[in-house]
């Protein structure tokens, strides 16, 4: 009876019984058990800590980082509280956030992707290279880039724009203010570059014909759509069979004031949403990752996703 009273005190709390559903799925350290689940590291480790002294989780430690997952050397009386929590957290509603957020973890640990950045990164922190910066990387890629007809959504002046006009085969610049607009064309026709045009539009109904783009970019312009979902279908509308979309925008945050001080819609995204956006829109290959994050106080950290049409 001890025992049994453990167990259902263990998982009496529907985040516990949403950890262990992940752990069931695979090995996750805490740093990745907050990500998938928007929660505090205190929150998330006190949770661990009544799951792993009821015997139900274990851990190990790689370095620094402490890795959790499901007992399985458990006996069977262990194992039959695992599967009814499992089968407790499917019927939460929280739970299709937890899968996707689970899968672009796993998906990124494979890659090794944050690892890699983060060091490249680190190594520009660190020390000093005679003409080596981002500004410079920023026109090697450009160089490599193919001839895309690209539509730069939400374009603002039109700066990326510009600079994609340097190698792309056309931009087509959409934006919903007229002084953008203006501002942007202006300037593309003092920089001589015949292949951008500036268009006045809505995201969410991008004058554009279908079926005629190769890339459709959606930089920091999605939090200010009336319904970021429908832009991201437009976007979808627009592209070629194998046309990609490429969105880069904030995080989920509690800023307030931006929506004051940035004419903001939306305080960001989680993950999760936007994954679900892309997927609805029918894009496949899509990749998710948050890329930057600022040092100084409200830290917006900026998230870059992908897609395949």
């Amino acid at each position: 009876m001890a025992n049994t009273l453990k167990f259902l005190r263990a998982l009496s709390d529907p985040t516990r019984l949403r950890i262990v559903r992940l752990l069931e799925r695979s090995e996750l350290s805490v740093n990745e058990l907050q990500e998938i689940t928007r929660m505090g590291q205190s929150r998330i480790s006190t949770h661990l800590g009544l799951l792993q002294e009821s015997g139900l989780l274990e851990s190990r430690r790689e370095g620094k980082r402490a890795f959790y997952r499901i007992n399985f050397q458990a006996g069977e009386a262990e194992r039959e509280f695992i599967r009814l929590a499992v089968k407790g957290a499917q019927e939460l509603p929280e739970q299709a956030d937890d899968e996707l957020n689970l899968k672009r973890v796993l998906i990124r640990r494979a890659q090794h992707e944050e690892t890699y950045f983060n060091h490249v990164a680190g190594r520009f922190d660190r020390s000093y290279g005679p003409g080596r910066s981002w500004q410079a990387f920023g026109h090697l890629l450009l160089r490599i880039l193919p001839p895309l007809v690209i539509a730069d959504l939400g374009s603002g002046e039109g700066l990326m724009s510009e600079l994609l006009a340097r190698r792309a085969k056309r931009v087509i610049a959409v934006d919903n203010s007229e002084k953008m607009v203006a501002f942007g064309a202006n300037k593309a026709k003092k920089n001589r570059l015949k292949n951008i045009e500036f268009r006045l539009g809505d995201l969410e109904e991008p004058p554009i014909e279908p079926g005629t783009i190769d890339l459709a970019i959606l930089s920091q312009a999605l939090h200010h759509a009336q319904n970021p979902e429908r832009a991201i279908q437009s976007a979808h509308a627009l592209l070629q069979p194998g046309g990609q979309i490429v969105i880069l925008d904030l995080l989920a945050h509690n800023f307030e004031k931006a929506r004051e001080l940035y004419g903001d819609q939306w305080l960001g995204f989680a993950e999760s949403d936007l994954h679900r956006w892309v997927e609805l829109a029918g894009f496949k290959k899509i990749e998710i990752n948050i890329v930057a994050r600022e040092e100084q106080p409200p830290h917006f950290q900026t998230i870059l996703v992908g897609g395949e049409k």
